[in-house]
């Protein structure tokens, strides 16, 4: 029953309209009844030798012109004592005006039908639009404020999928199938009064099989959510493949997985054709099988109503109105089948959206405490974290002041990017304390400690825009001039150079038209351009050259005093300057001390120092060598 009232809910603030369309189709449905009563009017009046349905004062009421009245008068109401003659022309002429008559009336209540019928698709399309788009954002929203943890564990291309084909489906039962309910229960709550006016017998066989056609509809319903479901799944399983396949397509390319990737994208792709097809099969069977019942139904009055229409019980009329109305609401009926399994459908991918909507949110302290823009201080206590079962950190201790350098030096997996990560918040430690400008995390909003914190993680991202644009996304709006100047302190501006249109050059999706060096240095600009007082580099020169290293380096240490950096690397070259070096292995701090310091002691930064000196030598007599 959830599912149910989530559907209703969605409706909130878009109610109106859908009864608007509801009334629409109401009075639609009076325009088609009206229809076959005209007719039964006229079948039954002069054509059968009496009088017609409308009296001339009814059809005034209706519109119909007074040429056409009057030879309705000529027809049915001429006074007695006319020649026999006269009075046959008279009914001629007066049952052609009749005819006339019938002819423009239904053709007002068909163009009338038809308005009613525009604002009916106008009011559902309007409503269900504007609730998909609230559906959309309140998603889009959700994926951008849930923990990190939530996005660690879900696949993108089944969130894509939720975002895109589960929205669809919702929004398709919005718009075409909310308003097919009202217009079924009104085209079959009017016709049944009028049936059972003109002939209860009648109106009885009429609808002998609705109540077979409506169970074995609930009966579909229930089956056609489990198959939906599963060939959603298959989709977004298929999705999955496909999206890491395109992302991922130079890896693929430069290993020459093409083959393998083909196979395996054609693996998801025959588990969605089967589930497809299961979907496909039962549809088939339904609407088979539901027309033959609608069809026999059909029949059934056809039959009954021609035997007693020759035993002289029912009208000519009558019988055509039965025909009629029972065609017009049938079908409808009949098509509470469709409804129920796009309601099936949309309760299957409102399921799959709602998993999303009831993520917890990252959490924010009830009363923040405001932080001044400087000066940017960071203290770490017998900090502890742990990825589910695997410990990363464990007690991790240091401090530094505002306008040092502090460097994480380690091998991959020592932990240096997890005290990134718990620094931006982006996971919350286990226990322990952190503390900048010595309040607590958790009493920061995160919002504002993001915005004091300039960052370039170890993989940076560029989107698909141009490169001045990319070194804005940091900051929104900013000057050409405040630009240029977080490039030149990148070393990115002679790079610019190279490149035809400069700053105003499209990088390509994830910025792959740009090397990894220059890629790690618009990173850089981006973290930089809105004078962070904190700068978290994460490895963010890996990429780049070792004269573009020294450079980048000169020009952080000439803006050094006015902000605290946190540099967490395995290269010793980005950190010699450092006013402290930390070195971590297996998430806990072995070495503390100035580079000067650390080189005098046994340890593993002096053995690393040794390896990287000796290596470079060994480069330097190369270089020497092939030069001479």
């Amino acid at each position: 029953m959830r599912a149910y009232g989530s559907l209703w809910a969605l409706t909130a603030g878009q109610r109106l309209r859908y009864l608007a369309a509801v009334a629409s189709t109401a009075l639609t449905a009076l325009c088609l009844f009206a229809s076959p009563l005209v007719v039964k009017a006229v079948l039954d009046g002069p054509l059968a030798g009496g009088r017609v349905g409308l009296r001339p004062a009814d059809a005034g009421l209706l519109g119909i012109p007074a040429v056409l009245r009057a030879g309705i008068e000529v027809c049915l109401w001429s006074p007695s004592g006319v020649d026999l003659t006269a009075a046959r022309f008279a009914r001629d002429h007066g049952l052609h005006a009749c005819l006339w008559a019938s002819a423009t009336l239904l053709a007002a209540l068909t163009a009338t039908g038809a308005l009613f019928l525009y604002l009916r698709g106008r009011h559902a399309s309007i409503a269900s639009e504007a609730i998909v788009r609230r559906l959309r954002d309140a998603l889009y929203d959700r994926l951008q404020r849930v923990p990190c943890t939530f996005h660690d564990r879900s696949e993108t291309g089944d969130l894509v999928q939720r975002c895109s084909s589960d929205v669809e489906t919702v929004r398709v039962f919005l718009q075409a199938q909310v308003v097919e309910i009202g217009r079924a229960l009104t085209l079959l709550g009017t016709a049944l009064p009028i049936l059972v006016v003109i002939d209860p017998q009648m109106a009885l066989v009429s609808v002998a099989l609705f109540p077979v056609i409506i169970a074995f509809a609930v009966v579909f319903f229930r089956r056609i959510q489990r198959v939906f479901k599963a060939m959603d799944e298959a989709e977004a399983a298929m999705t999955t493949v496909l999206q890491e396949n395109l992302t991922g397509i130079r890896v693929v390319r430069a290993f020459a997985r093409g083959d393998h990737e083909v196979e395996r994208f054609g693996a998801t792709n025959d588990v969605f054709r089967k589930r497809s097809y299961d979907l496909m099969r039962l549809l088939g069977t339904y609407w088979s099988s539901s027309d033959l019942l609608c069809f026999a139904q059909q029949g059934l009055v056809l039959v009954w109503g021609a035997r007693r229409a020759l035993d002289g019980d029912l009208e000519l009329g009558e019988l055509f109105v039965f025909i009629t109305v029972i065609g017009m609401v049938i079908w409808p009926v009949r098509h509470l089948g469709r409804v129920l399994t796009d309601a099936g459908k949309a309760i299957v991918a409102l399921g799959r959206i709602e998993e999303v909507l009831d993520e917890p949110v990252e959490s924010e302290p009830n009363e923040p405490v405001a932080l001044a823009r400087r000066p940017g201080r960071i203290e770490f206590d017998a900090v502890s974290f742990a990825y589910g079962d695997e410990a990363v950190l464990d007690d991790v201790s240091f401090r530094v002041e505002p306008g040092q350098t502090l460097a994480l030096l380690g091998p991959p997996g020592s932990g240096k990017s997890t005290i990134v990560h718990l620094l931006l918040r982006l996971y919350d430690h286990d226990s322990g304390s952190i503390r900048v400008d010595g309040v607590e995390l958790d009493r920061i909003g995160r919002a504002p400690l993001r915005s004091r914190v300039g960052v370039v993680l170890q993989e940076p991202f560029l989107y698909s825009q141009t490169i001045a644009a990319n070194i804005r996304a940091g900051r929104g709006e900013s000057r050409e001039e405040e630009v240029s100047e977080a490039a030149h302190a990148a070393c990115l501006v002679e790079a610019m150079g190279e490149l035809e249109h400069g700053f105003e050059t499209a990088v390509g999706e994830r910025g792959v038209t740009l090397s990894g060096g220059q890629r790690q240095r618009v990173a850089l600009a981006r973290a930089l351009l809105d004078d962070p007082p904190i700068l978290v580099l994460d490895d963010a020169l890996s990429a780049v050259d070792t004269d573009t290293e020294a450079r980048i380096v000169d020009q952080l240490e000439a803006g050094r005093a006015s902000r605290t950096t946190l540099i967490a690397t395995h290269r010793l070259s980005s950190v010699v300057r450092a006013d402290r070096i930390l070195v971590l292995e297996r998430g806990r701090v072995v070495q503390s001390g100035t580079h000067e310091e650390l080189i005098e002691r046994p340890g593993a930064y002096r053995r690393l120092w040794s390896v990287q000196g000796d290596l470079e030598k060994r480069l330097g007599a190369a270089e020497r060598e092939e030069g001479g």
